[in-house]
C-alpha cells in the first residue's frame, strides 16, 4: 500500500455498491482491509490516489463489472 491504513481509515469512509465475486449485491462501509479484499491492493492503491487527488467532498470510483467504491472526506 502507498498509504497507511491508520491515515486512510482516519480521512475516509468507504462506501461500496454493486456486486461481489459471488454474484450478491453488496451495500455496506468498509474499511482499507475490507476494500484491498474486494478488488485487490493494485486498484485499491489506484482509488485511494484519486480520492486524495479530488478536491470534493467525495470521490466516486467504477469498475467495469458493476462495483462502484465512493470515497466520503470525514
Amino acid at each position: 500500500m502507498n498509504f497507511e491504513t491508520k491515515q486512510i481509515n482516519r480521512d475516509w469512509l468507504i462506501k461500496v455498491f454493486g456486486l461481489n465475486d459471488a454474484g450478491r449485491k453488496i451495500n455496506t462501509l468498509l474499511g482499507v482491509s475490507g476494500l484491498v479484499q474486494l478488488v485487490g491492493v493494485e486498484f485499491a492503491n489506484k482509488f485511494i490516489e484519486r480520492a486524495y487527488a479530488c478536491a470534493q467532498d467525495r470521490c466516486v470510483c467504477k469498475l467495469r463489472r458493476g462495483l462502484k467504491v465512493t470515497f466520503y472526506a470525514h
